[in-house]
């Protein structure tokens, strides 16, 4: 048996032959029938990827490689289905796709089938192995489509796959539901699990060899590519030349404040990406840890509670005298996530944001920066640009502070990535201007003309924030921010993140991977549970509101579901939202918007997700923020227990 050696990781790719169905015999082919119809049964199918524990053993903590006979089938499918779509959405007979995985152990099996039935439904196949999500997405603009094996942020057991075309994103939902049907259709056949074997079978009959022999080349060009699309997206330039002036500009910066950047790459598929080359090659330092690829040696959401290996590295560099060492993050398995971690220079100590906190900051750098670059130093001329912005519906309010402040419009979309894309690509054909979007409830934004979360475009857009201080024809971006917001007086020569933080609109919300973010219902129809739900508010609000007027000076509330790229504003009937966002938005008598709470069932995980959103950071805030989630879920595991 032949291993094929990535040059680069020195890790297998795949075995020749690869026998997934060694052990399928037709004694035994009816039980394996019976775990298939399980596990596809078990698989979550949303526009934003499938997903489900891939791991043979069932448990999501496994960080073993094999899938097993039944999820090997389950991956023969999912190529064979992939590869009608691909052909019938491009019109040729063999389009041409980039196949990649994140760093979880069990994507090289799946990675091998892909490949061998794809090959054999004749689709052009180039291979990179273990890419970044961002890498793989940038270099499918140059083809006609990719397959990327990940589970994003869920636990290393886990599997699954994101499909796109060559507009640097996943699949939209109406052309998702399309090749959604094609895989359910080839896994609800009968016999589908012997019928998947001997389609595996006939597909081994082509050989792939060169295919893993490519890898190497492969993975070169498509970092050029990414790297390429990077300086395009932090420059806002199209131009070579242009973005070459810009980079210059940062670098200038980087060499004057000697600041340094530290990573966590918890063995993610960055560890083999551009980080390093690029954050270096513009000046800045560069420290990671965790980097070898695939060692995944704590949880994969990029969320408080694993950013603390973050802070604590950063606090023993500055304990040791590196001071340069002022901002970190931690991508999660695919490297399409990565939350912020910060010196503080006040406290002394390494503080971690919060998601809310790290799209805020984003938000506000692009948009100086795009008021900047069109020479827009007024809310007045700001506004003249007609510039928008798509979020998810639990973004927190704090972005229509922000926005308010340079003139800009804020669109929500439910959640899912390809939501808020596609909501942007609507607005820009309407004629706005969206230099940014992104999903603030879990801190990753997506700078245009990306289509997809990136955190270098984070990291890039501090670096932003903090580099480009203005000369004495043009504020820098703090500045502007602070004459915009009527902050002037916070200004000083010397500001670092702290300062800037300081003078975010202040909101307190829910973190999206905190327990009391996530509730454990049984009802299966979420129409009708929010039908329930509605009556039980209804209720709930005539005995309380008296109450919640005088605590909290909520005089009133609309409801508003968001499905897909469409929000309806003050719905009277909850279940309208289906499977979408739910959101019951509270205002003060002068009719300004103080709260929110919101409930959506996860597309990707097994959850149901609640959050609350309340303005103001102080100790009434915090409070408020936890009593109105407290009652919220009690309404909602209220209306489940009717079931």
């Amino acid at each position: 048996m032949k291993s094929y050696i990535d040059t680069k990781t020195k890790l297998s790719m795949g075995l020749d032959p690869f026998l997934p169905f060694a052990s399928v015999s037709a004694e035994n082919s009816k039980s394996f029938q019976v775990g298939f119809e399980k596990e596809f049964a078990s698989m979550i199918l949303s526009a934003s990827g499938w997903r489900k524990v891939f791991v043979s053993s069932g448990y999501e903590e496994d960080a073993s490689e094999s899938i097993g006979e039944v999820n090997a089938a389950l991956a023969v499918y999912i190529a064979e289905s992939f590869a009608t779509y691909i052909k019938e959405a491009t019109g040729k007979a063999s389009p041409r796709i980039v196949i990649g995985l994140d760093a979880r152990p069990t994507g090289t099996e799946i990675g091998q089938i892909l490949l061998q039935v794809l090959a054999h439904r004749d689709i052009s196949l180039e291979y990179v192995f273990i890419s970044a999500a961002p890498e793989i997405m940038a270099y499918a603009r140059e083809k006609d489509g990719f397959v990327y094996v990940s589970a994003s942020h869920n636990p290393v057991g886990h599997n699954g796959i994101k499909f796109g075309l060559n507009d640097g994103g996943v699949i939209p939902g109406a052309e998702s539901a399309k090749l959604t049907a094609l895989f359910k259709d080839l896994c609800t056949r009968e016999d589908a699990f012997s019928k998947a074997v001997e389609l595996y079978e006939s597909a081994q009959k082509t050989n792939i060899a060169a295919l893993f022999s490519a890898v190497a080349k492969n993975k070169e060009k498509a970092l050029a590519s990414y790297e390429s699309f990077t300086k395009e997206v932090i420059s806002g330039e199209t131009e070579a030349s242009k973005q070459d002036t810009f980079l210059d500009l940062l670098g200038k910066s980087a060499k004057k404040t000697a600041l340094s950047i530290l990573v966590d790459m918890n063995g993610s598929a960055r560890t083999i990406s551009i980080d390093k080359s690029f954050i270096s090659k513009l000046g800045f330092g560069f420290h990671a840890f965790n980097d070898s690829v695939r060692d995944i040696v704590h949880a994969i959401i990029p969320e408080p509670e694993n950013l603390v290996h973050c802070a604590k590295k950063m606090e023993e560099m500055q304990k040791a005298g590196d001071s340069s060492v002022v901002l970190g993050y931690m991508p999660d398995c695919d490297g399409d996530r990565g939350n912020i971690v910060y010196w503080d220079s006040k406290k002394k100590k390494a503080g971690i944001l919060e998601a809310q906190e790290v799209f805020a900051l984003s938000v506000l750098s692009e948009l100086a920066f795009t008021a900047l670059r069109h020479k827009a130093f007024t809310k007045e001329a700001i506004e003249k640009l007609s510039i928008g912005i798509a979020v998810n519906d639990p973004t927190s309010m704090r972005i229509e502070e922000l926005a308010d402040a340079f003139g800009a419009r804020v669109f929500r979309a439910e959640v899912g990535e390809a939501n808020v894309v596609n909501l942007a690509r609507a607005k820009r054909e309407e004629g706005f201007l969206v230099p940014i979007l992104g999903e603030g409830s879990n801190g990753g934004n997506i700078t245009h003309p990306a289509a997809v979360r990136d955190p270098l475009n984070t990291l890039f857009a501090l670096l932003k924030l903090l580099s480009l201080r203005g000369t004495k024809d043009e504020p820098g971006l703090f500045k502007l921010w602070l004459s915009l917001s009527g902050q002037e007086a916070a200004y000083k020569d010397d500001f670092d993140l702290v300062d800037i933080i300081n003078t975010l609109p202040q909101f307190t919300t829910t973190g999206v991977s905190e327990e009391r973010a996530l509730l454990d219902i049984k009802t299966l129809d979420h129409a009708v549970l929010k039908k329930r739900y509605q009556s039980i508010f209804y209720a709930q609000w005539n005995e309380k509101k008296m109450a919640l007027k005088e605590k909290w000076g909520i005089a009133s509330w609309r409801a508003v579901a968001n499905k897909g790229m469409e929000q309806k504003e003050a719905i009277a009937d909850f279940s309208l939202s289906e499977k979408g966002g739910l959101k019951i938005i509270f205002s003060s008598a002068q009719k300004k918007d103080i709260a929110f709470i919101w409930m959506r069932g996860s597309g990707t995980e097994p959850v149901f997700r609640v959050m609350s959103d309340v303005k103001g950071s102080d100790v009434k805030a915090k409070e408020m923020e936890k009593e109105l989630l407290a009652w919220h879920s009690q309404m909602i595991l209220l209306s489940d227990a009717e079931d």
